[in-house]
């Protein structure tokens, strides 16, 4: 399976990204955000990072990068995207995901390990994963996730809560919240459930020996649904 990793100025997990997906067998390829045209691909990952250094809104100004029509027409056409913390940023900001990433509640940059609950598995990102909590690792200054009432309402109607802060447990409480986030909102999907945006980075716990394997479990779904 093919998949592409978009580069942006400022992007810092785009290798982390590349490395993850050919352990589990894509067949990996980095493209540059001022490309106008993505290889043929399965999957589009925007990673994570501080593209154009998150000057006016994170994910503002790659959000009207060149490569992002491409995209957009591939999102639209069923392709999966992934978003991974300023990825899931850019998707808000392009409008294929919902709502907005604002700063974290106590105006602080969070960089530790976390667990979340999957909250849906009917889509190919968690299809076949067994655990109900991961454990992850989070790294944003903005990833307090935000949306209208309406929004919210739709998005509980449609099954589009991906993933929530929780404890071992899978206790999603406002105990376990790190960042404020509205209903403990980690990652939502889009209505088709193709494009997934979530905070935590399942590239950074791929092996023991970077505390933890659980993000190995998405990428093994990943390329066994395909």
């Amino acid at each position: 399976m093919k998949s592409s990793v978009i580069i942006f100025p400022g992007s810092n997990c785009d290798r982390d990204m590349d490395v993850a997906l050919k352990k589990f067998g894509f067949k990996n390829q980095m493209v540059w955000h001022n490309d106008a045209e993505i290889p043929k691909s399965d999957l589009i990952v925007l990673p994570g990072g501080f593209s154009y250094g998150d000057y006016l809104r994170c994910g503002s100004i790659a959000g009207k990068s060149r490569i992002i029509k491409s995209v957009i027409d591939f999102a639209n056409s069923g392709g999966l995207v992934l978003g991974i913390c300023n990825g899931f940023q850019i998707l808000t900001e392009t409008g294929l995901l919902p709502g907005i990433l604002q700063q974290n509640k106590y105006l602080n940059f969070i960089c530790k390990n976390v667990f979340v609950k999957i909250k849906n598995k009917e889509n190919k990102y968690f299809k076949n994963i067994k655990k109900e909590v991961l454990e992850l690792h989070i790294a944003h200054n903005e990833g307090n996730y935000f949306c209208s009432n309406d929004e919210l309402q739709s998005i509980e109607d449609n099954g589009q809560i991906a993933v929530t802060y929780c404890d071992d447990k899978g206790n999603d409480d406002e105990n376990n919240n790190p960042n404020g986030a509205i209903k403990n909102i980690a990652g939502i999907f889009n209505k088709n459930k193709n494009i997934l945006g979530m905070m935590p980075h399942p590239e950074r716990m791929i092996d023991p020996f970077l505390s933890g394997e659980d993000g190995s479990l998405i990428f093994e779904n990943l390329i066994g649904s395909m």
